[in-house]
């Protein structure tokens, strides 16, 4: 199987490491080429163009940051003979269409497969792949699948079911974040050792590992980005659009994103989403 994967940054790097390690011929691309170049050192070949990574694909995979950066790459591309478009970024329900219309019109199946996981998971190889579409489509993209992720899960044949999933997840997962860093702030503020606090509800039903991972983050300060804080802050206005879209208000959210923004604005945007606790500190 020959594989095209468009975007090799925090998560499409290792993806492509992992595509070739599974033995499948794999081609990457990226707009900024130095940060694709170390693939070759693992098997995966360098494309100069997306064009050129993209012809004779069986599978091409989309992992870029948003949706008009898929839409910029992808258009005008030609996709070659039965290829199905794997599209695995996080963009959204009008993006997603909009992204399956033009499929449709290059004549290619469109897979919508975003993924759950961040930098680790993706370099182990253990991402949650939430898969939609034609079933057909979705059986010729299981050995991509299967190099990625731990779990597929099959969310039917309708393009945009895996992306409505994703939008609840991210709403839980960004609602577990803030609320971690909030009361990580808190304990700071009232001279309450914020490390006791997470080995108190670590291993019980209120300490899920990810709060004891994120948690140590906060209070050392140490964000070395496994998910960018500035895309966090665009997924929770994804979902927010989404709810907005379907005549339903999600206030905490709102409230989630502003924080969010506001310490993206402090400078921490490029850094890990655990950075969300600097807006809660004093500036």
């Amino acid at each position: 199987m020959r594989v095209a994967i468009l975007g090799t940054g925090i998560m499409g790097a290792p993806m492509a490491r992992n595509l070739a390690a599974a033995g499948l011929e794999t081609r990457a691309y990226n707009r900024t080429a130095e940060r694709a170049q170390p693939l070759a050192e693992h098997g995966v070949t360098v494309a100069g163009s997306a064009a050129e990574a993209v012809e004779g694909a069986d599978v091409v995979v989309t992992m870029l940051s948003d949706g008009p950066a898929v839409e910029a790459m992808t258009d005008g591309l030609a996709f070659g003979d039965g290829a199905v478009w794997a599209q695995m970024s996080t963009v959204g329900i009008e993006a997603t269409g909009r992204l399956a219309a033009r499929a449709a019109e290059a004549g290619a199946a469109f897979v919508d497969a975003p993924v759950l996981g961040t930098k680790a998971p993706a370099e182990q190889g253990k991402l949650i792949v939430l898969a939609s579409g034609p079933a057909e489509a979705r059986e010729r993209c299981a050995p991509v699948f299967d190099a990625v992720g731990a779990k597929t899960v099959a969310l039917g044949d309708e393009p945009g079911a895996g992306t409505r999933m994703k939008l609840v997840l991210n709403t839980w997962l960004l609602a577990l974040v803030e609320g971690l860093a909030e009361s990580v702030a808190l304990a700071e503020r009232l001279g309450v050792d914020p490390a006791a606090f997470l080995e108190i509800i670590d291993g019980g039903p209120l300490g899920p590992p990810y709060a004891k991972m994120k948690g140590t983050m906060m209070i050392e300060r140490s964000y070395e980005p496994s998910f960018p804080l500035a895309l966090a802050a665009k997924d929770a206005g994804l979902a927010l659009d989404a709810a907005a879209a379907a005549g339903l208000e999600l206030p905490a959210l709102r409230a989630i994103r502003a924080q969010l923004e506001k310490a993206v604005e402090r400078g921490h945007g490029d850094a890990d989403m655990a950075a969300a606790v600097e807006a809660s500190r004093p500036g």
